[in-house]
């Protein structure tokens, strides 16, 4: 056995003491020497004698909260890591305090130094994990700790906690972690910061007789610590005599099962399998030493946690964003009050299921930060209508995403047409037969090779008919497909596969190298048969004809059921980083639903799809569907030509493009040739959706379609159908000068299952009124309907900010929009909630401002943003001209007094571009966040340059 044994350090012993005075943020009356009598390990591992006293320096705002004669209804309490100290939680000390004086609820917070560590003895033992978990344990007993209790701990402070926790279900109410790790996985490294500390003659001289651990850790804050915070958290490690503390943690990670810690650790990660108390996990995902690996093992053990990873976040999260706010919120709305009835650790046998505990469902807007508004503004946020009744509109019968694949399995008819498929032979024709075979036999090999029900399958390929193939085969074995497109970006999509954490990667060449190069996880499957060495290079261990003939005589599993997750898709990221939308096979099924009750299309359609997540919708609403020949991730790469060989390979009656890729049909119309004109002739229904669509340029693609009706739906990944309009109802509201209000563009009418609220803005342009549908109300567009998305992908806080509950069986979808309801019930969409002006005068939302701007003959296109302090803001107008600015400056007087004319608000200045910056998905949503940076540093004497 590897026994455990202290690192090098100075003679001298350091008694308990408290913090000095001026450390910023911890008030001195929080702290509290406690003395605490020791007792003993049968194992015999670690501590002095039994009845040896030992002094504790706690935080503890529990006598505040006696002097406003307030009762807790509950404790929480926190445990550090190393090498920090109880000082790490005195955000959550300061905001509960707070919180209970100004009648909110009323938690008692202990944080504690453990021993050795912060201004706790330094006992001069070893303190192994069992020690320490005992420790805690004497702490709570000497205080009289009585229940509920929620644990919160960080690093190794959330193995100790949880040790505690497991230990005590009788007082347990639920268990809150920051960055941590419960078990270390035989077939990979531990991280190498930790591998580097534990190094042959580095423990001591790294840890204990110098600062270097300490400072190391330090210098993990995103953005970068304080000087006064960083001096304030090495204040009780001075000496080499105070930091033996530090060096005995790193001693004792259990490297391998010979170490004396290994088996409480193992015990005690078995035993979490059996917590069923709320349990929460807040991530920074740009830790070097936790990385998602760990999240993953602990969501493994804890399936009904509630998570939300802060993007940008890393180790220190507890000084990178507001980890305090987010957990007391979440102890206000999930965590009860009583404790658990959970038989001790130590007598429960694994478990085979676990119950899921209910919790508030999945806001675009950024995870709250160091500079947020507070819980105040958050409960604002998601205080829904609770008068709301509940709707009446049910979901449509389940029907499965694989249904027509089924249904026509021994049909020749084309399901689909790749128009440019890898090769380049020409276009490539796929009947049902030959698809729903395909889809089978894929499934049934994905499952031969290890993929099971739940597994996550990131699709890395581009929208083709052996997309479709995988995708559906991934569905029908009951895999969670994970669809973020190039679109992204490489940072933006790294980021959403590594955060989605998938267990398989099935990836076309391109995406299969960009997966080795940057680490990403999963089992690794080809599209194409590659050769040895790169299959060796890239990692790959099967390509997708393995798949088809490993599974050509094999059954299939049962299918999986509505309420199963079936996939998860990222949004564009246009407002901030890119989210992973949650939605179940129920949720799938009402999407192409209620598609085929809008518009009609169905068994028999032919559907043209320059908008990948239709193309992908296809088979499922029984249409023959073509993806036109372009680059799908760059939609402007689309041309009228395309369009139209796309509509006569299937004989299309719909045809549904982004913005960006109808004005680049429209601006390519000239090389039409008759025949192309005549297919378009024959289309019925186009749509165009994505971002907001101009009547002027829907007017254009009508004239190239006329026999067709032009639609423009409202939706979102969160929800991709909500409301919709067509030309001609466009042209009707711009007539109804009273119905357009506060104006913006007109996305009309409610979907047949979806209901629309709107929650009005305050003057500071937070979304904080009731919901409603009062007309002429600017505010936060909010939706229900049964195909909105299931919640985030590990991102609680966003779900709880953006959907709630308020009825049974009834789901709100917060949408980030802003926008209002006219006196015809028809939605109008005003910008979005990040891109608000506040000015000294009111809100102004951009998109009434930058329309009538755009109306100008001299002008292409502009956005509207505001410059200057929140409250104060100035409106500036940056235009595209026609013809296009060649260098950016000020505009003309000429121009700049007509955009002043029309803008209906005072213009502080306008501003010329050759380019407005856009999201590289969409290409047509304007980057007004980037532009107002930019805006502001011009007006500011900042270099004219393209923003």
């Amino acid at each position: 056995m590897v026994r455990y044994r202290l690192p090098r350090v100075a003679t001298a012993l350091a008694p308990a003491s408290v913090p000095p005075s001026g450390l910023p943020g911890l008030d001195p009356a929080w702290s509290r020497i406690v003395d605490v009598p020791e007792s003993a390990l049968d194992n015999g591992l670690g501590g002095g004698p039994a009845g040896d006293s030992r002094a504790w320096h706690l935080l503890d705002n529990g006598e505040r909260l006696a002097e406003l004669g307030l009762d807790p209804v509950g404790t929480v309490l926190c445990v550090h890591g190393n090498p920090t100290w109880s000082y790490l939680w005195r955000d959550l000390v300061s905001q509960a305090t707070a919180s209970a004086a100004a009648g909110g609820p009323v938690w008692r917070v202990i944080a504690v130094d453990q021993l050795d560590m912060g201004y706790s003895e330094r006992t001069g033992a070893a303190r192994p994990l069992a020690r320490r978990v005992q420790d805690l344990d004497d702490l709570t007993r000497t205080l009289g700790l009585t229940g509920p209790v929620v644990t919160f701990g960080h690093d190794w402070g959330g193995v100790v906690s949880l040790g505690w926790a497991v230990d005590h279900p009788e007082l347990l109410a639920g268990v809150m972690l920051l960055n941590t790790a419960i078990h270390q996985s035989e077939t990979e490294a531990i991280p190498a910061p930790l591998r580097l500390a534990l190094a042959r003659g580095m423990l001591s001289a790294g840890t204990v007789l110098t600062p270097a651990f300490l400072d190391t850790t330090l210098a993990l804050g995103h953005p970068a610590l304080p000087a006064a915070v960083k001096n304030a958290y090495r204040a009780p490690y001075r000496s080499p005599a105070r930091r033996g503390g530090i060096g005995g943690f790193v001693a004792d990670i259990p490297v391998d099962a010979g170490h004396d810690s290994y088996a409480e650790l193992d015990r005690i990660a078995e035993a979490l399998r059996q917590l069923t108390v709320p349990a929460l996990m807040l991530w920074g995902p740009r830790d070097p030493i936790f990385s998602d690996r760990y999240l993953d093992d602990l969501i493994d053990r804890l399936p009904h946690a509630d998570v939300h990873r802060f993007e940008g976040a890393g180790h220190l999260i507890a000084e990178d964003v507001d980890y305090a706010g987010a957990a007391l919120t979440w102890l206000g709305t999930s965590a009860p009050v009583q404790p658990s009835s959970v038989a001790p650790a130590s007598s429960v046998e694994p478990a085979s299921s676990v119950e899921p505990v209910s919790s508030v469902e999945p806001v675009e807007t950024p995870p709250a930060q160091k500079d947020s508004p507070g819980l105040d503004k958050l409960d604002q946020r998601i205080g829904l209508d609770q008068r709301t009744a509940p709707d009446e509109r049910t979901a449509p019968a389940y029907r499965p995403l694989w249904h027509y694949l089924d249904e026509l399995h021994d049909s020749d008819e084309t399901a689909l047409i790749d128009m440019a498929p890898t090769g380049g032979h020409g276009p490539r024709v796929v009947s049902w037969r030959l698809l729903s075979g395909r889809v089978r036999q894929i499934a049934a090999g994905l499952h031969q090779v290890g993929v099971c029900r739940g597994d996550r399958v990131s699709l890395l390929v581009p929208p083709s008919a052996d997309l479709t193939a995988v995708l559906y085969a991934c569905v029908r074995l009951g895999a969670v497909v994970v669809v973020a497109d190039a679109g992204l970006g490489l940072t933006g999509l790294t980021r959403a596969v590594r955060g989605a954490r998938p267990d398989h990667v099935i990836g076309a060449l391109p995406g299969l190298m960009a997966a080795r190069a940057l680490g990403w996880p999963g089992q690794k499957i080809s599209t194409s048969r590659l050769p040895a060495v790169s299959r060796r290079a890239l990692g790959v261990s099967y390509a997708l004809a393995d798949l088809i003939s490993l599974g050509r005589d094999e059954e299939l599993p049962e299918p999986p059921q509505a309420d199963d997750v079936a996939a998860v898709l990222f949004t564009s990221g246009s407002t901030g980083p890119a989210k992973g939308v949650v939605y179940t096979h129920g949720q799938l099924s009402a999407v192409s639903q209620a598609l085929t009750g809008q518009y009609g299309v169905g068994r028999g359609t032919g559907l043209v799809a320059g908008f990948a997540p239709f193309a992908l919708l296809g088979p499922a609403l029984g249409a023959r569907s073509v993806t036109p020949d372009m680059d799908v991730t760059a939609p402007k790469t689309l041309t009228a030509t395309a369009v139209a060989a796309a509509v006569a390979a299937i004989d299309a009656t719909v045809v549904f493009l982004s913005p960006a890729a109808l004005a680049n049909v429209v601006a390519t119309q000239a090389a039409l040739t008759g025949a192309d004109r005549d297919a378009l002739a024959g289309v019925r229904s186009f749509l165009s959706a994505g971002a907001p669509v101009s009547e002027p340029l829907l007017a254009s693609a009508a004239a190239l379609m006329p026999g067709a009706t032009a639609h423009t739906p409202y939706g979102m990944t969160e929800g991709l159908l909500m409301t919709d309009i067509t030309l001609d109802g466009i042209r009707e509201a711009a007539r109804d000068d009273v119905a357009r209000g506060p104006g913006g563009v007109c996305v009309g009418r409610p979907t047949a299952t979806t209901r629309v609220r709107i929650s009005a803005l305050d003057e500071t342009g937070a979304a904080v009124g009731e919901i409603s549908e009062t007309p002429q109300v600017t505010g936060e567009i909010v939706v229900s309907a049964p195909h909105v998305k299931d919640h985030y992908d590990r991102l609680w806080l966003t779900d709880l900010a953006a959907t709630r509950a308020v009825a049974a069986g009834e789901r709100w979808h917060r949408t980030g929009d802003v926008g209002h309801l006219d006196s015809a019930g028809r939605l109008w969409v005003e910008g979005r909630l990040p891109h608000i002006i506040t000015t000294a005068h009111g809100v102004v939302t951009p998109v009434g401002p930058e329309l009538a701007v755009s109306a100008l003959t001299d002008v292409s296109r502009a956005a509207a943003v505001g410059v200057g302090p929140a409250g104060s803001q100035q409106v500036v107008i940056v235009v595209e001209t026609v013809p296009a600015a060649t260098r950016v400056g000020l505009a003309a007087p000429g121009l700049a007094e007509d955009v002043r004319m029309v803008a209906g608000q005072p213009i502080a200045a306008v501003l010329v571009v050759p380019h407005l910056p856009t999201d590289i998905r969409h290409n047509s949503k304007i980057d007004r966040t980037r532009l107002a940076g930019w805006a502001q540093g011009i007006l500011t004497g900042a270099r004219l340059t393209q923003p």
